[in-house]
């Protein structure tokens, strides 16, 4: 699997990432096992959880397999802190204090003495950005985190951070598909600007780009489950369908599948250092592994670009 650099900086991880939201909750400690092996046979390295994942568990799970299913030298882990739930609400603290209990807590869970890059989950009206700032350079100053970075900024935001912060942040996570261009506009232009590399989540299109829905919504899936419903409703509608049969057509044309069309097409885009893939399952990460991961004609990207254009 490819390796990447991160922005500017010395950090290099690989073009896929391995994304924990579903362990502990709807992949259980034997998928999580195998898909983290599975992972890092490939060439991953990049393991991307965070302390709001499942109340903590999914990074308790992901720390019960270091040094058993892989060793902790052959992954990069990057957490997040900032966001947490408590009886199905769902709260923003990313002062300096609940920063910095959050990483001690998510060490701990881990069982590390620290992770590869540590994010502020979302930007936070109620705290000074310099307060949050200085809790990220902290942890980086500290050796609790070798590099920090921001998530679910805006563009406006990214930038801010990056002229204001004390130290180098590397990267941005954000959401970013053939279904979802926003960060286009605003955001990448940011990023690259600032010399940070782009951690893009849901890639597929939460699940979408891959073709499984379809026509149907199938029982495993996420749209079939009440609690998770409402994360993939958005992209069931007349417009995401049109972009489906788009990338379909054009897996055809190329006898690739949809998933290594939409994948190929995003980590073709400027500013993109990884995909973070969600896999819930072996046979769905196998599915992504087996991708070519390679160049899509030039004349069918525009056509992709044209059909999934925002308004």
């Amino acid at each position: 699997m490819q390796q990447r650099y991160v922005g500017n900086s010395g950090l290099r991880v690989s073009s896929l990432s391995l994304g924990t939201m579903s362990w502990a909750r709807e992949t259980d400690e034997q998928d999580a096992s195998e898909l983290l092996r599975s992972f890092v046979d490939a060439g991953g390295t990049l393991i991307d959880t965070a302390a709001s994942y499942a109340d903590g568990q999914a990074e308790a799970l992901l720390g019960s397999m270091l040094g058993d299913v892989v060793s902790r030298s052959e992954v990069v882990i990057s957490t997040k802190a900032g966001i947490s739930t408590s009886d199905g609400r769902r709260s923003v603290d990313t002062s300096r204090n609940g920063m910095l209990s959050g990483l001690d807590a998510s060490l701990a869970r881990l069982g590390t003495d620290y992770v590869d890059i540590w994010f502020a989950q979302a930007w936070d009206a109620n705290v000074p950005l310099e307060e949050t700032l200085s809790a990220l350079e902290f942890a980086v100053r500290s050796g609790r985190a070798r590099y920090a970075g921001v998530s679910n900024f805006t563009g406006w935001q990214t930038a801010k951070a990056a002229a204001v912060a004390g130290f180098p942040l590397v990267a941005s996570q954000s959401e970013y598909s053939l279904l979802q261009r926003k960060p286009e506009s605003e955001l990448i232009p940011a990023i690259e600007d600032a010399g940070l590399g782009l951690f893009a989540w849901a890639p597929l299109g939460r699940g979408v780009l891959s073709g499984k829905y379809r026509g149907h919504i199938p029982a495993d899936s996420r749209a079939s489950q009440k609690r998770l419903a409402s994360y993939v409703e958005p992209y069931l509608g007349q417009p995401a369908s049109r972009i489906v049969e788009a990338v379909a057509m054009a897996a055809r044309g190329l006898g690739r599948s949809p998933v290594d069309v939409a994948l190929s097409w995003l980590l073709s885009q400027h500013g993109v250092a990884t995909a973070i893939v969600g896999a819930r399952s072996p046979v769905q990460l196998k599915e992504i592994l087996d991708a070519q991961l390679t160049h899509v004609p030039a004349e069918i990207a525009r056509a992709l670009e044209d059909v999934s254009a925002p308004e």
